[in-house]
């Protein structure tokens, strides 16, 4: 009785088996496009592609001049004073000269302009990428001893050196990037989930932190690459500690102070401020005049910027040897800076509503990444910070990085001398400060932990092992660890077994309900997982756990009592008669030990020229003991099956010919049209698994099963509840 007011409804339709749907319900035919389909190129297809590598025509035609190009100025003014700022900073993260930052504050974001499908990211450096160029730049240029044995090292300084590598790998991780997004393989970033981007970002910002100490500290330590890297700086630096530059230590905390205030301030009161104060960009014009009036070079010992050339250096080959030596590091460059971008400019995607390409966003950064190198910059990416200006001034397109790059080579080209008595210590003072996001995905522990512990494993697991062995072996191994925990999900599923809720067409779990419907003889198993090779058997385990027998030990037990027993005919030891086996000998009867023909025992039960066929269930001759199967009827759920492969395939059908050998009627419901189409295509039926064994649903299903096993007089009332009516002229049909 459904209470007043409550929604409900009533469906009369027949009973299905899927091959009754498909022979009442006619499918509709689809032509599947074979691949000279795809390959055929037509004029609309070939505007089609030219729009979609080069996005700028597009959002070109629809810009507002009037209404977006003030907001593009102000937003490209505002990143290009923060390019500047944050390229040379980071640009020490490669372990190159500082001005080089700019070149890549520049020459990426030219080509992005027009490959890009973004409009509000800031394309340039990126800290976790200038870290991983720096790793490499110290390996093979390393502060203290010899170089790496490369060719065209001769006659170049070492700081010409760290740049031939530094742009050799860029170039190298942009025609990786390049050939991923020709090959249409941008997916490839969905194996980098959030948590684990944030345990290796998290990583990132401690080894940043690590690097930028020795700025702050004032001290003169060597770059260390490989694993423990980390380990051996620290070591270092408490070695040196006594020789810190105090002036470089208050610089670096005024600059720190001053600037995380004011960067809250502007969080706070972000809906107030027309334009975010650029608290980084006045400290630095203030720290550049102090230093340049007190002499802070000369007078303290303060390591400033230096010299920094006008104009732009004459564009420059890789070198292939450094490719061999640098190809296992560049991959992981050309995944995290691509995936980083892509995150970042789907959060603006959406915020904005317009969409973004995957594979176009490779070919952009794989072309800027290219671009860029040939003119001895190293790989971009997208600097959270940075992005965050651009979009939050007010910026519309790309407009805003285009003017934002104009001002980067404004600085290059004439004013970067003002820039020469900056100490390095204010730059490394300006990386910690924002690294305050990355830092803070700390608290993102407890929450996993409670929430869902194999994230939380990923999220520790990349992070660990990025500090400890560096980021391109952390990450690999982040890797692993979220492959694993995804294999063992899928691998050891929460199987369960499901009963009716009396008096509607649902099923649950039934640990799950009290008010539930169990017919006698019956079990409903489901499975909420890919069945595949990986998982064949666990899937075997838990069914035979959930029916209570083993039908394999089960039909050999037959069938070697059938073998026993029909010995025992030819004998005379043992008779048929009308009120069952008569035992004629005195002696006790024992079960024979004959294990000749073995492959015998898992065929089906041969009761030929038998005088009846038993009763496995009743009383056996004596002696005789075969294990009692107390159910009739197996419901398969495949609902939740979305593949099986070949192994899978083997082992269900012989999983299923076992039941079926052991007089189990076997029932799969739910099962998803695209693998009933494997299934015929693989050969999987023949004379005992038939295709009649599928239902279109579970109720479906277990309907025909009550059919044909009546429940007892004390249980019909539950029974009616689920059978409710038979027409006459339409054959059993459902109410629910």
């Amino acid at each position: 009785m459904m209470r007043p007011g409550v929604k409900q409804y009533v469906v009369t339709r027949p009973l299905y088996s899927e091959e009754s749907f498909a022979q009442e319900h006619e499918k509709v035919y689809r032509h599947r496009k074979t691949t000279l389909d795809h390959i055929k190129c037509d004029a609309k297809r070939a505007k089609n592609a030219a729009l979609s590598l080069f996005p700028v025509i597009g959002w070109m035609k629809m810009y507002r001049l009037k209404e977006w190009l003030l907001s593009d100025i102000v937003s490209g003014v505002s990143t290009g004073l923060v390019a500047v700022l944050q390229g040379m900073a980071y640009c020490l993260l490669a372990s190159l000269p500082p001005w080089y930052g700019l070149f890549s504050a520049f020459f990426p974001v030219i080509s992005y302009f027009f490959l890009g499908t973004s409009r509000h990211i800031s394309v340039g450096p990126f800290p976790v990428l200038c870290l991983m160029i720096g790793s490499v730049v110290t390996r093979l240029v390393p502060d203290e001893g010899p170089v790496a044995n490369i060719t065209g090292f001769e006659g170049l300084s070492k700081d010409e050196q760290r740049v031939l590598v530094a742009s050799s790998v860029s170039f190298l991780a942009g025609i990786m990037q390049l050939a991923m997004g020709v090959l249409q393989v941008g997916f490839i970033v969905m194996y980098l989930s959030d948590t684990l981007v944030s345990g290796f970002t998290t990583a990132a910002a401690i080894h940043i932190l690590v690097s930028q100490l020795k700025f702050v500290l004032g001290l003169e330590v060597r770059g260390i690459s490989g694993p423990l890297s980390i380990i051996y700086t620290l070591e270092i630096i408490f070695s040196k500690i006594t020789s810190t530059n105090v002036c470089d230590v208050v610089i670096s905390l005024v600059i720190m102070v001053v600037v995380f205030i004011v960067k809250e301030l502007n969080d706070r009161f972000r809906s107030k401020l027309p334009v975010p104060i650029p608290i980084e960009v006045i400290m630095t014009v203030i720290a550049c005049g102090v230093s340049y009036a007190f002499d802070f070079k000369t007078r303290y010992g303060i390591e400033v910027v230096g010299y920094i050339p006008k104009g732009y250096e004459a564009p420059m080959a890789p070198n292939l040897q450094i490719f061999q030596e640098t190809a296992v590091e560049a991959f992981p460059m050309a995944i995290v800076g691509f995936a980083v971008a892509f995150s970042v400019a789907k959060v603006y995607s959406v915020k904005h509503d317009y969409t973004i390409d995957g594979n176009q966003e490779l070919i952009a950064f794989g072309v800027s990444n290219i671009f860029g190198a040939s003119f001895k910059s190293f790989a971009a990416s997208t600097a959270l910070s940075r992005s965050a200006v651009q979009e939050s001034t007010g910026g519309k397109t790309q407009i805003a990085g285009l003017l934002s790059a104009i001002i980067v080579m404004i600085v290059t080209l004439a004013v970067g001398f003002l820039l020469e008595p900056l100490p390095k210590s204010v730059l490394g003072a300006v990386v910690i400060v924002n690294l305050k996001g990355m830092l803070m995905q700390f608290s993102e522990i407890p929450y996993l932990w409670r929430r869902d512990r194999p994230d939380c494993v990923v999220w520790l697991g990349t992070c660990i092992a990025s500090i400890l062995l560096g980021l391109d072996l952390g990450l690999a191994a982040g890797l692993g660890v979220e492959l694993i925990c995804v294999v063992l999900r899928v691998q050891f599923p929460r199987c369960s077994l499901l009963a009716n809720i009396k008096g509607t067409d649902i099923y649950k779990d039934q640990k799950d309900y009290m008010d539930i419907y169990e017919p006698e003889g019956v079990k409903i198993f489901r499975i909420p997982s890919p069945i595949f090779f990986a998982n064949i058997e666990f899937f075997r385990t838990k069914l035979v756990e959930a029916v209570g027998f083993n039908p394999l030990r089960v039909l050999r037990k037959r069938n070697k009592a059938v073998r026993m027993i029909r010995k025992l005919l030819k004998k005379g030891r043992l008779q048929w008669t009308s009120n069952g086996f008569l035992n004629t000998s005195c002696g006790p009867i024992h079960e024979s030990e004959d294990e000749s023909n073995m492959e015998e025992l898992d065929q089906p039960t041969d009761f030929k020229d038998f005088p009846v066929q038993i009763d496995w269930n009743g009383e056996l001759p004596a002696n005789i003991i075969v294990p009692r199967v107390e159910i009739h009827s197996l419901i398969l759920d495949f609902a939740a099956v979305s593949f099986l492969d070949i192994s899978a395939l083997k082992g269900l059908k012989t999983l299923l010919k076992e039941l079926i050998r052991v007089d189990v009627e076997v029932y799969i419901v739910a099962c998803d049209s695209y693998i009933l189409e494997k299934l015929h295509d693989c050969c999987f039926f023949d004379d005992e698994v038939q295709p009649s064994m599928f239902y279109l649903t579970l109720h479906d299903a277990m309907l025909n099963i009550l059919e044909k096993h009546p429940e007892p007089m004390q249980k019909k009332s539950d029974y009616e509840k689920i059978l409710l009516l038979y027409p006459q002229d339409s054959g059993p049909q459902t109410k629910f």
